[in-house]
């Protein structure tokens, strides 16, 4: 191909991308489908700060999730719209279409990998546990909470009911449902610990001076943070895979964890 043929042939393949968009979206495929409507869908919790919580003010979403959210919407060039969602039942909404995307601070694990798709990851969080202040010097290290007479809260649905469950076993064990949140119960004298991330931790004990985070040199279960995309869509998950590649090496994420105070495991 000539220099002069570059181009025309540029100008033919930008014409045939609305054609290869169609046809996919007849496919059912969900990328193409957003390209179509001209809108990408996001199930976010918004009780999770720094990642996603709602401004008191204008009630509207905040944190390194909703700019993320943002930063993939602009680059594809299209609207984003905010669902609100539940810890307890994020997949089932992803299976149910009433969101393309979860970007709310997911963590990976064995369980959610089974029902929906992870992307390649953005970061790694690790958990530590919050106790109230007058409380910090109680526990001498992990295994002094796992007695019965210690009762730890967590938030249905979380990985950190899971890992509690199997690590913890010992402890008692307080589900908290949402839209209440472990925190408050742990600020409320309710239980004598929650398990936190390393993430929201460092948010929490800034925001309310009597929790402390214990244990942070030596936190457990480092983990991966990624994306939720529904099951079995392999061509929307290389897309979104591509596209967190590319913003790591552009160092968006790096900016947005440093702006939001996000900790890296």
């Amino acid at each position: 191909m000539n220099r002069r043929s570059l181009p025309v042939a540029a100008a033919a393949a930008a014409l045939a991308l609305p054609a290869q968009a169609q046809a996919q979206a007849a496919a059912g495929g969900k990328l193409a489908s957003i390209q179509s409507s001209g809108r990408i869908r996001f199930g976010t919790t918004g009780d999770f700060n720094p990642m996603s919580f709602r401004d008191p003010a204008s009630r509207e979403y905040r944190g390194h999730q909703i700019e993320a959210a943002q930063q993939l919407a602009r680059d594809m060039n299209v609207r984003a719209e905010f669902v609100a969602a539940d810890w307890r039942t994020l997949i089932n909404g992803l299976q149910a279409d009433q969101y393309d995307l979860v970007f709310t601070g997911t963590s990976m694990s064995v369980p959610r990998a089974m029902a929906a798709s992870f992307s390649i990851p953005w970061g790694r969080n690790a958990f530590v546990p919050l106790v109230r202040r007058r409380d910090a010097n109680r526990f001498a290290n992990w295994d002094a909470l796992n007695q019965r007479s210690v009762s730890i809260g967590v938030n249905l649905g979380t990985t950190m009911e899971t890992w509690v469950q199997g690590s913890l076993p010992g402890a008692t064990l307080r589900r908290v449902e949402s839209p209440a949140r472990d925190w408050q119960e742990l600020l409320g004298g309710r239980v004598d610990a929650t398990m936190s991330s390393l993430i929201e931790a460092a948010f929490l004990t800034r925001e309310y001076p009597d929790l402390v985070a214990i244990f942070q040199n030596t936190p457990r279960n480092p983990i991966p943070m990624a994306f939720l995309s529904p099951l079995n869509d392999v061509v929307f998950k290389n897309f979104l895979d591509a596209w967190i590649t590319i913003r790591l090496a552009s160092g968006f994420f790096d900016e947005i964890n440093q702006k939001w105070g996000v900790t890296q495991a």
